[in-house]
């Protein structure tokens, strides 16, 4: 037991030398300084080589799926501007600009695309769905041109629906030209499209999963004493860089632990200080979300006593995830455990200050969240969170966050949960 306890301790002995330097000064020039450590990183091989993206045909199902929900509610369009539902039906990454670049799917035809003139064909390069591109010269309006698109798709009445991420000024633009429209909310449509996921979503998703557990037993390998949060992500950075991703690990330090989104506070680490991790990556766009919390160096009784009520409050969490159960079921159980113990009641601290878990996909945190008063049955290929934080305000807080996703069997991880609060990787 004593070598486990020890594990972060010792291997932080065996890190190079001379970091610490480099570190625990507070500047926002983190990576600057643990560039000379890039190096500790090159014997990693990419774990994204040889992993392929979704497919066109999956495109092409899913905006075929959105018709048919569009049918069967009464929705004559979905308008898109740049953002997770562009790429989830259409394949098309597209920045955002105060300029209008969107894409409309209309409830019969063909998907047709809007962006400014300048931009038509380095658009055109991008698409893997349809052909229809429209510009629109810089004096002129987008939103005129939205409506003519429209009137060719022969939407001249009824409810254009419109992804929930849009901006106020294009929603705006396009009721002012088209008053005679009902512009409503595409949730109905992308939620539902989105919620349940494909097999090789959740290929996609394992693998981000398992390259961030990756990245984090490598990362926890240099950690040293006198780093500051900003330092340990930044060297997760680099793992998750060498590894052949984007991706990064947010760390809080002893007390900031305690606040579960951190702060600009960022003390020094020292032996017996509680750090917490949280973050991960993406793979072909979908997302990780992976949680540790462990002690560097030898741990208190008292953290020892909070981690395993954490630890017994997401096992409890997962057994509630069930098929046909409502998905608020898996906050109500992880939240009993941490009340049971004396904390709380309710989002309280020292306690859980926050839902069980969200619902992650192509975004880190999208639909299908583990929260009191959400009664939607869990169904195979929902996909979210377990993480009951147990926050105790002026002293630390303790998180483990792993993710799952329903089969026809009940809940599997995408990760495997910490064992213990010195064994924070277990059997992954």
């Amino acid at each position: 037991m004593n070598d486990r306890r020890n594990f972060l301790k010792m291997s932080a002995l065996g890190g190079a030398a001379g970091l610490v330097t480099a570190c625990g000064q507070g500047s926002e020039n983190a990576d600057a300084q643990t560039g000379m450590s890039a190096g500790r990183f090159d014997h990693l091989q990419d774990m994204i080589a040889g992993i392929d993206p979704i497919s066109v045909e999956e495109h092409i199902s899913r905006i075929e799926k959105a018709q048919t929900f569009m049918a069967r509610k009464g929705f004559e369009a979905i308008y898109m501007e740049a953002t997770s539902n562009l790429w989830y039906y259409t394949g098309m990454r597209w920045g955002q600009s105060e300029r209008m670049a969107a894409a409309i799917i209309p409830r019969e035809g063909e998907v047709k695309y809007i962006c400014p003139m300048f931009e038509v064909e380095r658009l055109r390069e991008r698409i893997i769905v349809g052909d229809d591109v429209r510009g629109w010269e810089e004096h002129e309006s987008p939103y005129e041109l939205v409506v003519a698109m429209l009137n060719d798709m022969g939407v001249r009445s009824g409810k254009l629906s419109i992804g929930e991420m849009t901006r106020f000024f294009l929603v705006d633009g396009i009721r002012k030209e088209a008053p005679y429209l009902e512009l409503v909310s595409a949730d109905p449509i992308t939620a539902e499209c989105r919620i349940v996921k494909s097999a090789r979503e959740l290929e996609l998703m394992q693998h981000a999963s398992d390259i961030t557990i990756a990245a984090y037993k490598e990362t926890v390998k240099h950690i040293e004493p006198g780093m500051r949060g900003s330092d340990i992500s930044a060297l997760s950075r680099q793992a998750h860089a060498a590894l052949g991703v984007s991706g990064s690990l947010g760390t809080m330090i002893g007390v900031v632990s305690s606040s579960p989104h951190g702060s600009i506070v960022e003390p020094v680490l020292e032996d017996g200080m509680i750090v917490l991790m949280d973050g991960g990556c993406n793979v072909h766009n979908y997302a990780s979300d992976i949680s540790r919390t462990f002690v560097f160096g030898q741990h208190t009784g008292e953290q020892e006593e909070v981690w395993n009520l954490e630890k017994k409050a997401q096992a409890a969490g997962f057994a509630a995830a069930q098929l046909g159960a409502p998905q608020e079921n898996v906050d109500i159980a992880a939240r009993k455990v941490i009340t049971d113990a004396g904390y709380g009641p309710g989002y309280k601290t020292p306690g859980l200050p926050h839902r069980t878990g969200h619902g992650i996909g192509l975004d880190m945190h999208e639909w299908g969240n583990a929260v009191l008063g959400n009664k939607r049955p869990l169904e195979p290929g929902m996909c979210f969170s377990i993480e009951p934080t147990v926050a105790i305000p002026g002293k630390f807080g303790v998180r483990l966050e792993d993710c799952c996703y329903m089969t026809e069997s009940g809940p599997n991880w995408f990760s495997n949960p910490s064992v213990a609060i010195d064994d924070p990787f277990g059997d992954n």
